[in-house]
């Protein structure tokens, strides 16, 4: 039996690479622009003495296994930074890693609520101070940073979907306070929302796991998938 390949429109073309390809659509990536001022709330000279502060900071957790002390001590270090200078974005986004070290893989322990409530409202302050007037065009800085902490935030968000997921209620019961009674599939969209904002800002793994967290590519996959058995089997699915 010769078998055709089955037959796609321009327009189903269309909309399947835009669902399955994240680079296909006009506003899925922005200029990074070096003209720009690294962050626009900062001076040339706040900014790289703020860096410096940060560097110094974080460099003892540049190690496979840091202490808890160093990072505790990371974390006041940090907490300082933003202190002296709440318009950093940087700094938040690594002090919400630091405080995820410490944490740990029990993200749903009592004594973590706080901790893990930290982190998400710090990822949520760098996202906002980084997020430029211009959504086309960011400086290097801000790419960075936006694209780790949507990333990171994306994470986090795949993790609780899957706490959830092997919950008896199907809800959120502990956690962050404005996430609980969210289901599975909620989160796992706000993952796929955030993995694509990484990947717009740069982050290319963050890119791929859009599209792999898509609830609607998923679901036109299967269904793509399915019209294409069909095609080729002559309208008798599963046959083989």
């Amino acid at each position: 039996m010769i078998v055709s390949e089955p037959f796609l429109s321009s327009n189903d073309a269309h909309v399947l690479s835009a669902l399955f390809d994240p680079e296909s659509s006009p506003s899925s990536s922005v200029k990074v622009d070096s003209s720009l001022r690294p962050l626009p709330q900062l001076s040339d000279d706040e900014l790289a003495s703020l860096q410096t502060a940060e560097r110094a900071a974080i460099h003892p957790l540049a190690v496979p296994s840091p202490s808890k002390q160093d990072i505790d001590a990371a974390i006041t270090a940090l907490t300082s930074i933003i202190s002296s200078q709440p318009n950093y974005a940087s700094a938040y986004t690594n002090r919400a890693q630091t405080v995820r070290l410490a944490i740990g893989d029990d993200l749903f322990a009592q004594a973590n609520i706080a901790d893990i409530e930290r982190v998400f409202d710090d990822l949520a302050s760098a996202i906002s101070l980084a997020t430029p007037g211009d959504a086309g065009r960011v400086s290097p800085v801000q790419a960075k940073v936006l694209a780790t902490a949507h990333t990171h935030r994306a994470y986090l968000y795949l993790k609780v979907a899957k706490a959830v997921g092997e919950s008896e209620t199907g809800l959120l019961e502990g956690g962050p306070e404005k996430l609980r009674g969210s289901r599975k599939e909620r989160l796992e969209e706000m993952a796929s929302g955030d993995f694509a904002l990484g990947g717009k800002y740069g982050d290319r793994l963050a890119k791929e796991m859009a599209v792999k967290t898509n609830p609607y590519a998923k679901m036109c996959g299967a269904i793509v998938k399915e019209a294409m058995r069909e095609e080729r089997y002559g309208g008798k699915a599963g046959t083989r």
